[in-house]
């Protein structure tokens, strides 16, 4: 395992196993809830648990009584294309590294299942889901190890393979910069969908640079251009527009969302969606 690799995955499980993580896992928490009998209604009960069927037939209100089906899949989805090798604080692959440690081992601690699944151009990878510590371990190790240079972001793709894949209801957290149009309606039916966003403050506050060569990072083409202050007006709009659509898309369809900067502490921005 490499130097990098093995710094974020020592800094996550310090922080799970320390009070800014550990003791706030209210997202979760599971919400599905398993039939588990029925019992004569007493005076406080929440009506709208009555069995009204049974209650007819009994000649007295009774209500069901369901027990909670606290495990959970947590599924770390992670789209790696070429956009992420990009950072002026740390890369955002690194940032999606450290969110992979911190959101798996919070998983395990909470003897929840954890599944790591990578995109880029296509599936990279999807494990089995599984209890062991050991594979946090391989999951930030992949995505630290990832080139995504030259990697386009098939983010249809990956809806198709995640919906298709993943037959079991799952708190899904979806990790990219979501510079991008995806549609995430169709995962949000079936699954618990958390977007998490991950930015460098310049790519949304690029500042004028003149005339430059640059390299497309996900084609790996390089070409001519001048950064002023027409370009980089028209590039701050169209970034807005994609995130003005992106919120209205969530908000619409449930979907949980946090944006994380690469000069942000990334547990303290997870402590802040866990208490909303």
């Amino acid at each position: 395992m490499d130097k990098r690799a093995k710094k974020i995955i020592l800094k996550s499980k310090k922080q799970v196993y320390s009070d800014m993580l550990g003791n706030n896992p209210s997202i979760f928490q599971g919400e599905g809830f398993e039939f588990s009998e029925l019992r004569e209604y007493l005076y406080g009960d929440d009506v709208r648990k009555i069995d009204w069927k049974s209650s007819a037939k009994l000649g007295k209100p009774y209500v069901k009584v369901y027990k909670e089906e606290r495990e959970l899949n947590v599924v770390v989805a992670s789209m790696l294309n070429g956009s992420t090798y990009f950072g002026t604080h740390k890369q955002k692959i690194d940032i999606i590294a450290e969110l992979t440690g911190l959101l798996g081992f919070i998983a395990i601690k909470n003897s929840d299942r954890f599944t790591n699944a990578l995109f880029a151009d296509k599936l990279y990878e999807l494990t089995k889901p599984t209890k062991k510590f050991f594979s946090v371990h391989q999951a930030v190790e992949r995505v630290s190890n990832f080139d995504p240079l030259g990697k386009d972001g098939d983010f249809r793709g990956m809806v198709d393979t995640l919906y298709k894949r993943l037959r079991k209801k799952s708190l899904l957290f979806i990790l990219s910069d979501f510079v991008c149009d995806i549609d995430l309606r169709t995962l949000a039916k079936k699954h618990d969908v958390v977007a998490v966003m991950v930015r460098d403050r310049f790519e949304e506050n690029p500042r004028e640079l003149g005339a430059l060569n640059m390299i497309d990072m996900e084609s790996k083409k390089s070409f001519e251009g001048m950064i002023d202050g027409s370009a980089v007006a028209g590039y701050k709009k169209a970034l807005h527009d994609n995130d003005e659509k992106l919120y209205v898309d969530f908000k619409k369809h449930g979907i949980r969302f946090i944006k994380v900067y690469t000069d942000e502490n990334v547990a303290m921005k997870l402590a802040k969606l866990f208490r909303k």
